[in-house]
Parts: C-alpha cells; structure tokens; sequence
C-alpha cells in the first residue's frame, strides 16, 4: 500500500487494517515516515520495507496538487507494470492516464468522477450512474467502483453492478479509505491463488468488497447506531466470516 501523506496519514492507518482486517497473510506498508509510525503503532505485524507483492493501493489520503514529482514518477511506475492497481483519490489521475496499462480499479466518488470525466474529454455526466461509469470504464479500460449510497461498479468490458450501502452512518470520513483497503486486500487474494484478475473478474472483486464494506458498516452500526471508519474495519472479520459460511 502507498497511501497517506503527512496531511492525511490517518488515510494509511485505516486502509491497512481494513487489509488485515479482510484477512490477509501480509501487509506491506510504504508510505511518509509519519503516516509509517501511526501504521506501526495500530499495527505492528505491517512490513514497511519494499517487497514482492500480489497487489497495489494507491492514493488513499493523497492530493495530486501536492504531489511530489518523485511520488508521481513511482505511481506511475506502478500503474504501468503488470500488479494490479486499486487507485483512490490522489492517484486518480494518473490511474486515468494512456500510458496506465496494469489491471486496475478506479475508486472515485462523485466530484472526484466529475473531474476525471472531465479530464478524459467526456462532459458532465447525466442522472445515470451506472451509464457514466461505463462511458469512464470504456474511456480509460480500468473497472470503475463510483462510490455512494448506491456504489455502481462496471467493468471496460460492459460488466456491471450496483452495491446498496449497508447503513447510510457509511457516509463519514474515512471510509472510502477502509473501502480502497478491503478491495486491494480481495485482489491480492485472487493474484496469489493465481486468478491473475482483470476485467469483469476484477470487477467482480471490487463489487464483492464493496458488499463486505456495507455488511461491516451495517454490523458495526446496528442498525441506527453512529460509528466511524475504525469501527467499519474492526467489523470486518466478522463480515468476511458470515459470507464465507453463507
């Protein structure tokens, strides 16, 4: 995972337990030495040396204003090599761009949609969702997971489906960034049982996280209940342990 920055680090803490939380062997953390000390302190098992891996998250946390040419240079590296690539926020733009050729998962909500249409040349997107998302999908050849009470994933291919939020408490700060975690967690998954996604079948995972996502928001919330990011991942286990028995 390269999330987090010095403005957000909170962005790294949630995505990577969020990943441990989905019930991964490792997790790899490589991200600003501050954003590193709050993942080590919530999660001490994280490797934060550069290694092999079966999948990337970037840009949780990140802003693309304030992004160093250094950084810039690495995400691009990484979205043009072979892993594929869950990118959110920050990384976005990059993600979207001609030479971005790994399998790859586009997280935006919907002002980060506008503005990635808008920098792909397709104008203003109507009342429906899941027709947009395909335009963008078809427009950049990545999935894209348009986040929202109702979250629309759609594969380049046409693939498509629509995920119901588990609770509306969903839309607090933080979650997008326990959403991009649980979703590069079922990726690396697949990679490392030699599934090797893309396409509909990536599309197929981020859908699947996206429902883990609103099942753990629902079980934290109880119903009515306030809850914030931390309490979305923490519930996560249980989440993953009802489907796997369902």
């Amino acid at each position: 995972m390269r999330t987090g920055s010095d403005a957000y680090p909170g962005a790294a803490v949630l995505g990577v337990e969020a990943a441990w939380r989905t019930g991964l062997g490792m997790v790899r953390y490589l991200g600003p030495s501050r954003a590193a000390d709050l993942v080590l302190a919530r999660r001490p098992e994280t490797v934060t040396t550069d290694g092999r891996v079966q999948a990337w998250v970037v840009g949780s946390g990140q802003d693309a204003a304030t992004r160093t040419p250094a950084d810039t240079a690495v995400l691009r590296a990484l979205l043009s090599d072979t892993d594929p690539v869950v990118a959110d926020a920050g990384a976005l733009d990059l993600a979207a761009e001609d030479e971005a050729t790994a399998p790859r998962i586009l997280t935006p909500h919907d002002r980060e949609h506008a503005r990635l249409r808008a920098a792909l040349g397709l104008g203003v997107a109507g009342a429906d969702r899941v027709a947009a998302a395909r335009e963008s999908a078809e427009a950049t050849g990545a999935v894209v997971l348009l986040k929202g009470a109702t979250t629309v994933v759609v594969a380049p291919d046409g693939w498509s489906a629509t995920v119901e939020a588990g609770t509306p408490w969903l839309a607090t700060a933080g979650t997008g960034d326990v959403l991009a975690g649980v979703i590069g967690a079922l990726v690396a998954g697949a990679t490392a049982a030699g599934r090797a996604p893309d396409g509909a079948a990536l599309a197929a995972l981020a859908a699947s996280g996206a429902w883990l996502h609103g099942r753990a928001g629902a079980i934290a919330s109880a119903g009515d209940r306030p809850i914030t990011a931390l309490d979305v991942a923490e519930a996560l286990p249980r989440a993953v342990a009802e489907a796997l028995a369902g």
